[in-house]
């Protein structure tokens, strides 16, 4: 890499990579842990974690080459394997290409962690290790390079400032369908219990917050007034999301409750990540008010309509956040609105549109790709775990352990 390193932008990035995993590991792991029975809490948590290191060990093997290769329509090509030629890629920002590779993998790690949250209490162990290997490779990483490694969506004029497409929507319609084919707990709807410990949830839900300061301002690459503006407006979202989401609470059922508020701030995150750059307060908080309110009703749409277990409403809040922000960028990116202008070339209608052509191709793609990799799996008898080990909880009967000593 001939270009200068920019200790600055490297320092910043360095620092945006330890706040995205922190997103992960302990954020998602304890928001998705408070929100099941006390008898599966070890095993969401253990879920999270084994996605880590599954999903690092796959990306210095192959992922990142699929994902950022130079080159290819679809996918990398093979001549980065094991991170072979590390250091001679050009980053933007004058970042050394190891700093770039390690912030790419936290959002990796984070994307399947964040579909467990569809099917939790009821699937093996076995299961979640062999679908998170098989979904990076042949969801995310293709996604990753039609979006972020000059594939056919970039090429066209597509813009994901931090993942509403390439890890939002591919994750929320995954966790549909997933759900959907695994199927739901025994006793849904009617017969479970609510979240064990909404205090860990909201615990969790704090540190996502702040993580989520490294997820879109780290997406600048550089530490630059877009990493500050994508700071800026991510936070005014979440606040945004959260307060509609209370507010909806509080009007239908009485009372806001934490759960509500720490789903709608998810929900405003979500929405806000493939405009974090791009957009300025005006539209954050338009798209903060919108989120809280659409994910909202999306919840009751996938339970009590389609019938589905998405348990942990990835759908809703990420699948739902993450295509409505992919879209709204077209608008509040204008510079009448605040917003720091649209791709080059590109006028309201046209940016639209090749935003819903990336959205519904990577829906698509998600979709069938996870079809596959379930049926698949469902046919090998490695889904599900029996109604006693359902009954007793995965703690103990996939770890052999227990989160507290009742």
């Amino acid at each position: 890499m001939s270009a200068e390193l920019n200790s600055g932008d490297t320092a910043w990035l360095i620092t945006a990579t330890a706040l995205v995993l922190f997103m992960t590991l302990p954020g998602l792991a304890l928001f998705y842990g408070g929100l099941v029975r006390a008898r599966n809490v070890l095993s969401v948590l253990m879920h999270c974690f084994a996605i880590a290191c599954v999903v690092s060990v796959l990306w210095a093997i192959v992922a990142y080459a699929l994902a950022f290769g130079d080159g290819g329509a679809i996918l990398g090509p093979l001549d980065r394997l094991f991170l072979a030629g590390l250091g001679t890629k050009e980053i933007p920002g004058h970042i050394p290409e190891s700093v770039f590779v390690m912030f790419q993998l936290t959002f990796a790690i984070i994307t399947p962690a964040l579909i467990v949250g569809a099917f939790p209490e009821r699937v093996s162990f076995p299961f979640v290790l062999i679908f998170t290997g098989l979904w990076v490779l042949i969801v995310y990483a293709p996604a990753a390079h039609w979006l972020w490694g000059g594939g056919w969506a970039a090429s066209m004029g597509a813009v994901d400032f931090a993942g509403g497409i390439v890890v939002h929507t591919t994750a929320g319609v995954s966790a549909l369908v997933a759900a959907k084919l695994i199927g739901e707990r025994r006793g849904f709807p009617l017969q479970l219990t609510p979240p064990h410990n909404p205090g860990l949830t909201m615990a969790g839900g704090a540190m996502l917050w702040v993580g989520w300061f490294g997820f879109n301002g780290g997406s600048a690459l550089a530490a630059d007034a877009s990493a500050g503006q994508a700071v800026l407006v991510t936070h005014l979202a979440a606040s945004a999301a959260a307060l509609t989401w209370m507010a909806i609470e509080w009007s239908r059922f009485g009372k806001p409750s934490s759960i509500g508020a720490v789903t709608g701030m998810v929900a405003g995150l979500a929405t806000i990540t493939p405009a974090a750059g791009l957009v300025g307060p005006i539209g954050a908080l338009i798209i903060g008010f919108t989120a809280g309110a659409l994910c909202f009703a999306a919840t009751r749409w996938v339970k009590v309509s389609l019938k589905i277990d998405d348990s942990l409403d990835v759908f809703a809040v990420h699948g739902v956040g993450g295509m409505l922000g992919s879209l709204s960028l077209a608008l509040f990116g204008l510079p009448e609105l605040g917003g720091k202008g649209l791709a080059e070339g590109m006028s309201f209608a046209s940016q639209l549109g090749v935003q819903a052509i990336a959205v519904a191709v990577t829906a698509v793609w998600a979709a069938l790709a996870t079809a596959g990799i379930v049926l698949a799996l469902k046919a090998s008898g490695l889904v599900r775990v029996s109604e006693e080990a359902e009954t007793v909880g995965l703690d103990l009967a996939a770890h052999g352990e227990r989160a507290y000593d009742l």
